[in-house]
C-alpha cells in the first residue's frame, strides 16, 4: 500500500514535470519581455523552474499548469532589482529620444504582456499578479492608452512576404512610428540599417531562400546597437534558452495590440 503510495507520488510528480516543461519557453517569452533581457528573463525563469520541480504542489494546485507556473514566477519576484530599469550601461532609447516613451507602471505592463503576448484573460492575470481583477482591468486599460502615447521612432521592417510586410508596416504606421523600410533580404536589410539608423528592428526569421533575419540582424548589430522583435510561426525554438536568443519574440499571427506592446516594450526596457 505504502509502495503505491509512493509510485502515485512519483507519477503526479512526474506529470507535473513535464506540464513545468511544456510552458518553460512562453515563460521566457514573457520573462524577457519584462525585463527586456534573455539573460535576466532566463535567469529569473531558471529559478521558478527549480522551486516549482522541488515542490510540484505549488504548481499541482492550481487549475491550470501555465497558470500556475505563471502564478508562481511571480510570487518568487524578481531576483535582478527593478524591472523597469532595464539593461544595464550605455545610454536608455528613452534618453536618446529625449522624452518618455511611456508612463506605464509595472504592473500595468505586467498586465498588458499577460493578456496580449500570452493570452491570459484579465481574470487570470489579476491572479498570477495576485491583484484584483477590478485593479487588473483598470491596469490594462491605462496600458492602452499609454500605448498611444509611445513617442514616435524610426522602424526598420525585416520581411519577405509581401502581404505581412504591409500589415506588419501599417500596424506600425497606426501606432504612431516611421517606417523608413522594407527590406526583403539580408543585403537590403543592412543596406537601409546603415541608410537610416532605426531605433527599432521588426524581422521576420525566415527570408527569401537561404536568407535569414537572424543573420541580418547580427549583420546590423556590429555596426549599431538596437532593439529587435523577432516574428515567427514558431517561438518555441527561440525560447530554449539552452544558446544566445532574442529578448522579444512574438507569435505569427498576431493582432495588431501585440505588435504596440512589443514594440512599446522593447524601446521602454533595452538600452542601446
Amino acid at each position: 500500500m505504502r509502495e503505491r503510495s509512493v509510485a502515485d507520488g512519483q507519477a503526479a510528480s512526474k506529470k507535473v514535470s513535464e506540464a513545468i516543461s511544456r510552458t518553460l519557453p512562453f515563460l521566457r517569452r514573457y520573462a524577457r519581455a519584462v525585463t527586456g533581457s534573455q539573460q535576466q528573463g532566463d535567469e529569473w525563469v531558471r529559478l521558478c523552474a527549480e522551486v516549482a520541480v522541488r515542490q510540484p504542489e505549488l504548481i499541482a494546485e492550481a487549475e491550470d499548469t501555465k497558470l500556475g507556473v505563471f502564478a508562481l514566477f511571480h510570487r518568487l519576484r524578481q531576483p535582478f532589482g527593478d524591472i523597469e530599469a532595464g539593461a544595464s550601461g550605455g545610454e536608455s532609447v528613452r534618453g536618446r529620444l529625449k522624452e518618455s516613451l511611456t508612463d506605464m507602471a509595472p504592473m500595468q505592463r505586467q498586465v498588458l504582456l499577460l493578456t496580449v503576448l500570452e493570452g491570459f484573460t484579465v481574470a487570470d492575470a489579476a491572479h498570477i499578479l495576485g491583484v484584483d481583477i477590478d485593479a487588473a482591468e483598470r491596469g490594462l486599460e491605462e496600458a492602452r492608452k499609454e500605448l498611444q502615447r509611445v513617442a514616435s521612432v524610426r522602424v526598420l521592417v525585416i520581411e519577405d512576404e509581401a502581404v505581412i510586410a504591409l500589415d506588419v508596416a501599417d500596424i506600425v504606421r497606426n501606432a504612431g512610428h516611421e517606417v523608413v523600410g522594407i527590406a526583403a533580404t539580408e543585403k537590403a536589410a543592412i543596406d537601409l540599417a546603415k541608410k537610416h539608423s532605426p531605433h527599432l528592428v521588426l524581422a521576420d526569421i525566415q527570408l527569401r531562400g537561404a536568407d535569414s533575419g537572424i543573420s541580418a540582424v547580427n549583420q546590423i548589430m556590429k555596426s549599431m546597437s538596437v532593439p529587435v522583435i523577432f516574428v515567427t510561426g514558431f517561438p518555441e525554438r527561440l525560447l530554449t534558452g539552452k544558446q544566445v536568443e532574442p529578448a522579444f519574440v512574438i507569435s505569427k499571427p498576431f493582432d495588431p495590440d501585440l505588435l504596440r506592446a512589443a514594440i512599446a516594450q522593447a524601446l521602454d526596457t533595452v538600452s542601446i
